[in-house]
């Protein structure tokens, strides 16, 4: 559980990073998508939306922007929001705060947006308050469906949605190859699931 929703003394960690959007008019979810985007993944995942008529929210890998700009355009395109996830995907606390916050602006200078989503979460103090004092909005997670890992299978990465989900939840989900096979089966199932519990689904602004 602390993986699939992160508990609150971790959230306190982070002073005004998004990570839950409660609507008091209606029952709403948020669905995100990081890593990306990719040639193999990404585009089905906008046709799934554009079937089900969602919007959602893209974080973006910069280096992934810059070898599939059509593909960064198309997803803008289309309605949808996108989020900076790094140029390289680091994790912040991995790296000095001087190399993580370059390669974060790199990203932007390709994805141009204010919202930030770290890598795994994983971002120091000190790089949080610099980029803060920069502007970025943090978007974080209510709830992360595991479809990136290699021991879950895609009825457990459903049941994630199923168990965790709940109102003003901020869905992650991921277009990558790691996650390809999970999520070809989860999305569309959360989604129909979602939609009978209730659900509408929201655009993070």
């Amino acid at each position: 559980m602390f993986i699939e929703r992160p508990p609150l003394f971790y959230r306190m960690f982070y002073p005004g990073a998004v990570w839950r959007i409660k609507n008091s008019r209606e029952k709403m979810v948020y669905l995100t998508f990081d890593d990306g985007p990719i040639p193999e993944v990404t585009p089905w995942v906008l046709d799934v939306l554009d079937k089900y008529q969602i919007k959602a929210t893209f974080f973006c890998v910069g280096d992934n922007v810059r070898k599939h700009p059509s593909l960064y355009r198309q997803i803008i395109e289309k309605g949808h929001i996108t989020g900076n996830h790094t140029f390289n995907h680091i994790q912040g606390w991995k790296h000095n705060t001087n190399y993580f916050i370059d390669n974060t602006q790199k990203a932007n200078s390709y994805i141009q947006s204010p919202f930030f989503r770290p890598p795994h979460g994983h971002i120091l103090h000190s790089q949080f308050v610099f980029l803060k004092k920069k502007g970025y909005k943090f978007i974080m997670w209510d709830v992360v469906t595991r479809d990136y890992s290699k021991y879950m299978t895609p009825e457990k990465v459903l049941n994630n949605v199923k168990k965790y989900v709940r109102d003003g939840s901020i869905i992650v989900f991921h277009d990558s190859l790691k996650a390809e096979k999970n999520l070809r089966y989860a999305l569309p199932l959360a989604i129909e699931w979602l939609k009978g519990e209730g659900y509408s689904f929201g655009l993070i602004h």
